[in-house]
């Protein structure tokens, strides 16, 4: 339903435009700084000389080692049921028993090496990248929340002050300042807490990107701005924590192979030179925003930036990897969680002492669709997933096997539940009324998984037969 929206607005928004294209500024611009003041402050810059030197090192080799060891995959997505397969190669890196979701797609982390965990990786370089990853997330947990911090410290003082007072003078226009907020961005926050603060910038996994452009046979062009080749369309971050902040390390391979170019054809944007672009979401009054990435850049888009407005990554010339710190929804995303529901459903599940038949505990119509619901989960959402990706993961680790064959081996209880439910309800000692509602939530759920079946089916056939489409 929310891709369907989404879908209508694009399609208005481009009608609107016709064959015209909406503006957007880069540091060549001279009202960039004050269209970042007042449209996009809760983006925050950090140049790569502001980050220390040992980290840039570790995060980069992991980097590379993670590309030696063909550790980078492209993932088949889908969308409006046709399967499309990212131009960007990704891999998922993050706290164990993790999971992240997007476009359809559950990516599983390679857990890093986390206190208390048993994680045997392929090879000591692999322990050491994971190992580097986890220190890199660490250091940008508190860089987000200092960032959070002068931002609330910003909007306090706003709030007291009685005077008008030239902001102009407190906006510095160097790229590597703090943000200030602006009343014209987004309604003025009160103060947090501490608590709220680490729950918003706990990073719990990084999503890493890797592309090499000229090894592409063929980028989308940006739609509104003219903006030229995208790596990743303009989008909202799924699946986080709502007004979590999102981390990103930027390290494009930058040699003298690739110089930058001193065309001025794409509005000072440097097609030679990575960039993030972003706008307002549905917006065509508001100039668009492109800043340039360098070796070892970040940027943090803070509070609800990421619901109000979009943000794409623009192509330069050289191989770039990304690593995208983000704190995962895990209501519903993590092994503990879909344990707890296997747990859960086989209380309904009883072995007769003296036979060792197994029979259901109760036929009640909403006891029969809990658990049935939950089957549906264990084998479309993980188990299925899963298995699709193919063994991706034992190039680094095969800590997710054992949680697979234990979840395995609840889908088949979950199976032999699914019979007992359809042995009973031939039966006729039950009260009518009550029977014919089990059987109606029961046959609803069965009916879904029938066609889910073939859903993924056709998608194994798919990607045997291969893919030749390419999403964002």
């Amino acid at each position: 339903m929310l891709s369907q929206q989404i879908r209508t607005k694009k399609k208005k928004l481009l009608e609107e435009l016709g064959e015209n294209r909406l503006p957007y500024l880069t540091p060549a611009d001279a009202d960039f700084h004050q269209l970042w003041k007042t449209k996009y402050s809760k983006l925050i810059f950090r140049k790569s000389d502001t980050v220390p030197a040992e980290l840039h090192q570790m995060v980069q080799e992991s980097f590379l080692t993670l590309r030696e060891h063909n550790c980078f995959f492209q993932d088949l997505v889908r969308i409006k049921e046709k399967d499309f397969l990212t131009p960007v190669s990704r891999i998922l890196i993050g706290n164990p028993g993790c999971t992240y979701k997007y476009l359809n797609t559950r990516l599983f982390t390679v857990p890093w090496p986390a206190e208390g965990y048993d994680i045997k990786y392929c090879s000591p370089q692999m322990h050491d990248a994971c190992k580097a990853l986890m220190r890199l997330n660490d250091y940008l947990h508190i860089e987000a929340v200092k960032a959070l911090q002068g931002q609330n410290l910003f909007e306090t003082k706003e709030i007291k002050d009685t005077t008008v007072i030239d902001r102009e003078q407190s906006f510095a226009t160097s790229l590597t300042e703090e943000g200030s907020v602006s009343k014209d961005q987004s309604s003025v926050c009160v103060p947090e807490d501490d608590r709220s603060l680490k729950n918003r910038t706990s990073y719990n996994l990084t999503l890493l990107n890797y592309m090499d452009p000229l090894q592409m046979l063929y980028l989308k062009q940006e739609p509104y701005f003219g903006m030229g080749n995208m790596a990743v369309s303009w989008h909202h971050d799924e699946s986080l924590v709502e007004r979590s902040t999102v981390a990103v390390y930027s390290y494009s391979c930058e040699d003298s192979a690739v110089q930058e170019s001193s065309e001025q054809g794409l509005k000072g944007r440097d097609p030679a030179v990575w960039h993030v672009g972003l706008k307002v979401a549905w917006d065509i009054e508001t100039p668009g925003l492109a800043v340039p990435l360098h070796q070892g850049d970040i940027y943090l888009m803070l509070d609800d930036l990421n619901m109000t407005h979009q943000h794409c990554v623009l192509a330069g010339l050289s191989p770039r990897f990304s690593s995208t710190h983000r704190v995962a929804d895990s209501s519903r995303g993590t092994l503990e969680y879909i344990l707890g529901q296997c747990e859960l459903a086989l209380q309904n599940l009883q072995t007769d002492s003296d036979s060792a038949a197994w029979s259901l505990k109760s036929l009640e119509a909403a006891v029969v669709k809990q658990v049935e619901e939950i089957h549906n989960e264990v084998e479309f959402e993980w188990l299925r997933q899963f298995w699709f990706q193919g063994k991706r993961y034992l190039k680094c680790t095969d800590w997710w096997l054992k949680p697979m064959a234990k979840l395995e081996e609840f889908w088949r209880k979950l199976e032999i539940m699914t019979s007992l439910v359809l042995s009973e309800v031939r039966k006729e000692q039950q009260i009518e009324e009550q029977r014919n509602e089990t059987i109606s939530c029961f046959l609803l759920l069965l009916k879904e998984r029938q066609k889910l079946r073939k859903e993924w089916t056709a998608r194994y056939l798919g990607k045997v037969l291969s893919v030749s489409c390419l999403l964002f």
